[in-house]
This record gives C-alpha cells, structure tokens and sequence, in this order.
C-alpha cells in the first residue's frame, strides 16, 4: 500500500510501520477498486464506512428539491469522505460517484465505540485524530457556505478563487472540475458561469486555460 497517500491523511500522519499496521486493523481497513461512473453507496440507507481515496476522484452529490445536482465534495487521493455520516450512523441523502476508476482504502469506526480499547494509548491517538478530521470537515463546510452564499455567479467566483488562493499560496492554480461540475460546485448554470468568467478576463481581473486560472489586478488581492 502506497505509504505516501495514507501519510497524507491526518489518521496516519508520521506513523511507523506498527502504528501503521496498528491503525489499519483499528478501523478494520479493506482496500477495494471501483471502475468510473462507479457509485460507492445506497442513498437513503446509513453509511457504515468512510472512504479513503488512494488513487483517483470521488465526488460527493446532493440534489436539490427541485432535481438539480449540487457537488458537496471532491475528493483525491490521501483524502476522505463519509467520515461524519459513518459516525452518525444516520440515513444519508447524498450519492457519492467514482469520476475516474479509483482505488480506495473502506474504513469502519467500530473500534473508536469499544470501550474495550479506550485505554490502548494507540487508540486514543486514533480517536483524537478522527475528532480532529471531522472538525476539519466543518471548516471545509463553511467555505461552502461562504460560496453558496453569495448573491452573484462573480461574488461565487471570487469566494471559490480566494479559497484556491489561501489554499496554495499562489494566484495561479489548477481547480479539479471541468465547466459543468464548476457550476455545479458553485450552484449556478454552466452557460451563465462562462460568460462570468469571459467578462472577467475581458476586464483583466483572471487569465484561465482550462482548468488553470490565474487571477490578476484588483481580484488577487481581494
């Protein structure tokens, strides 16, 4: 198993070869590969697993009341998804789609609720670092909300490019959607995204080939 991807996840971070193998059978670890187009869950049943993505993307849907899909997640590899919904044990209403052939690493929480292992000092490692995962994934919902907030397809955009921004430290970046699942992500229409996105490069604000955008004058320091 490629030791680099899973050191990208905060449950095995630095971790030595035992802790490794230690974390691995905690969580009950079952690597399994799904072809594209793939779909890794049953809505509206519980998601008993969470997933850990060691090669390819994941994309986590949900849709709207009146059918139209909502891109909540994008997921590569050494990251995560499902991790709140497996705890909660509750029926979940989002679909998550393989959008390239992917391998991924099934993870299960039984062991973070069996009071048989709390003292393992291995497991309280494990479970602060679950806990620290998923308040993580309450900050990664707030700059959601931040996009899906704004009134504007240009406000969305600025939101969604200053994330990119802080993210990598750089005004130039790769973003992991083509137009449509752009517009999805942003909750806006995909004709309407394009023609934003011509305009802001008319006016010097962004230079973009694909899925690469670099911004440029006043929208970099925004």
């Amino acid at each position: 198993m490629d030791k680099k991807v899973l050191s990208k996840c905060i449950l095995f971070r630095e971790f030595d070869e035992g802790q490794l193998e230690y974390a691995l059978e905690f969580f009950e670890a079952e690597r399994k590969f799904y072809p594209r187009g793939s779909f890794l869950n049953r809505i509206s049943a519980p998601l008993t697993r969470f997933g850990l993505v060691l090669s390819g993307t994941v994309r986590v849907y949900r849709d709207d009341v009146n059918g139209h899909h909502m891109i909540l997640a994008n997921v590569g590899a050494g990251d995560t998804f499902g991790e709140s919904l497996c705890w909660l044990g509750r029926d979940t209403d989002v679909y998550i789609c393989a959008v390239t052939d992917v391998e991924l690493l099934w993870l299960r929480v039984n062991n973070l609720r069996n009071p048989a292992r709390n003292a393992e000092p291995n497991a309280i490692l494990l479970r602060e670092r679950f806990i620290s995962m998923l308040a993580t994934r309450a900050l990664d919902m707030n700059d959601r909300i931040q996009i899906l907030s704004q009134t504007t397809i240009r406000a969305k955009l600025i939101a969604f490019f200053s994330q990119y921004v802080t993210r990598g430290g750089s005004d130039c970046f790769e973003v992991p959607f083509d137009r449509g699942s752009m517009a999805h992500y942003l909750g806006t229409d995909r004709s309407a995204l394009s023609r934003e996105l011509s305009r802001m490069r008319d006016e010097g604000l962004i230079d973009f080939s694909g899925s690469r955008f670099c911004l440029r004058g006043m929208l970099s320091s925004t």
